[in-house]
């Protein structure tokens, strides 16, 4: 007796539970690394490694969009970043609404050792992937990437 194999939306759909799965155990991993190792946590660490990759000053906007957080959530984050000294705030010169953030040398300092971590971290947790696996993954997720709407 020959099956048929499920339909595509139904392979799709267990794709995208699989994938889902994934990342949100990969996530948790990093969460309790980060917590436990450096005692902090993912968003922060988000909102360091934006603005580390930016090397320069970025508004809060900027900062929001780049996360795909809210304005809120950017500066609760970063307000308790402020008071530990590890980003600064500093106002637009043309536009006083406007707010520029960037890390302070001692919070790059501290993105640095907790990015070789991270990093050690994830790689540990997809080393059963090899480069081959690693290309054919991107070209895979590049493909199913859905189109953005306007």
């Amino acid at each position: 007796m020959i099956v048929d194999a499920p339909p595509l939306s139904k392979r799709r759909l267990k794709t995208w539970l699989r994938l889902l799965r994934l990342t949100r155990t990969v996530e948790a991993q990093l969460r309790d690394y980060l917590r436990r190792k450096h005692e902090t946590t993912l968003p922060r660490f988000d909102v360091m490694a934006a603005l580390y990759r930016k090397h320069d000053t970025m508004t809060m906007s900027e900062l929001s969009r780049l996360l795909l957080v809210s304005n809120g959530n950017a500066t609760a984050v970063v307000d308790r970043l402020e008071r530990e000294g590890l980003v600064q705030r500093s106002p637009a010169p043309n536009d006083r609404r406007t707010v520029h953030v960037s890390l302070t040398p001692e919070g790059a300092a501290a993105f640095e050792i907790m990015a070789q971590g991270h990093e050690a971290r994830l790689d540990a947790l997809f080393g059963g992937l090899n480069a081959h696996d690693l290309d054919l993954l991107r070209d895979i997720l590049r493909r199913a990437q859905p189109e953005e709407k306007e």
